[in-house]
């Protein structure tokens, strides 16, 4: 496969990835705004979610408001922010084009028609009403994707760059969800395990839909460190650090049956697969939760730059 067709479908499977993980993040986020003053607030919700797409200062530089319309408007249409849901969808769909022949025509048909219909909402949302339509018409639409390509691609090389791309954005994405909670959502003079921590690690749950599995696995109530076991440690969530490893690791071990040759990119996957394999959810948090993800995020990264100069180059 040319480098240039592997870069289309890889990066076409991370922008799509990061525009239902904002949408469900603006949910979780509303949820957590929600609260009324007196139960103890959280008058630094929309600050958090902007933190966890890593658009704090790009937002500050606007000048505008924290506030539910302007944040929302920012994080789903606004075209000047290059991980809007818009700019992911339309740099999806382009990148899809591109490849056109590379997909289904079932594949190719959801991500058109995800462009198409967000397209129709403007750049601007008309007002919070507008807002939950947008988000669910979003996440239906990345699921018709992902079920088109699960039902109808050929297992090769196409498929696995969309999903090494997906499983590398799901693992970035799960781990600043994490870390925003610990470091930013909880305001001072709160304590930790009272209500409105409680009720801020339930909605990191029902952010990545973790929050039935979460009482299958534990049957018991919302505990901090168990909440940050299942998202780190364990792997029979799909949206788990340990499970997007198992899913790296897999797919670039099928490119190298391809290609016939490995490289750096693998050698950063297992090494990072390993550590997590060994992890203790215990020993994470006497080293410090905060210190555990900045250091996984920052090799997320460099995995990132390894596939991409690996094959995409």
């Amino acid at each position: 496969m040319l480098s240039r067709t592997a870069a289309n479908l890889y990066w076409m499977g991370r922008y799509l990835e990061r525009a239902d993980f904002t949408a469900r993040l603006i949910e979780a986020t509303q949820r957590l705004a929600a609260l009324p003053s007196s139960y103890g607030g959280a008058g630094n919700a929309w600050e958090s979610a902007l933190a966890a797409t890593w658009m704090t200062q790009a937002y500050a530089a606007r000048g505008l408001p924290l506030d539910e319309l302007s944040v929302s408007t920012f994080l789903t249409l606004d075209t000047d922010n290059p991980s809007s849901i818009r700019s992911c969808l339309d740099t999806a769909r382009a990148n899809a084009r591109s490849v056109r022949t590379a997909l289904t025509e079932e594949g190719w048909e959801a991500i058109n028609t995800a462009w198409l219909e967000v397209s129709r909402f403007g750049h601007a949302l008309d007002g919070r009403e507008a807002l939950g339509p947008l988000l669910e018409l979003v996440k239906h639409a990345i699921s018709a994707f992902e079920g088109a390509a699960q039902r109808t691609m050929l297992r090769g090389d196409a498929f696995w760059f969309i999903n090494l791309g997906a499983a590398i954005e799901r693992a970035d994405n799960s781990a600043r969800l994490l870390d925003v909670k610990y470091h930013l959502l909880l305001p001072r003079g709160e304590s930790v395990g009272g209500s409105l921590d409680y009720f801020q690690w339930t909605t990191i749950l029902r952010t990545v839909s973790a929050m039935t599995a979460y009482r299958w696995v534990y049957r018991e109530s919302v505990k901090p460190w168990l909440v940050a076991d299942l998202l780190i440690l364990n792997r029979q969530i799909p949206r788990s650090l340990a499970s997007c490893y198992d899913e790296i690791l897999r797919h670039l071990d099928l490119l190298a049956s391809v290609t016939g040759k490995r490289g750096p990119a693998h050698r950063l996957a297992s090494a990072g697969h390993a550590r997590l394999a060994q992890g203790n959810i215990d020993a994470i948090f006497s080293g410090g939760l905060h210190q555990f993800l900045t250091k996984f995020i920052s090799d997320n990264n460099r995995l990132g730059e390894a596939v991409a100069e690996q094959y995409l180059f």
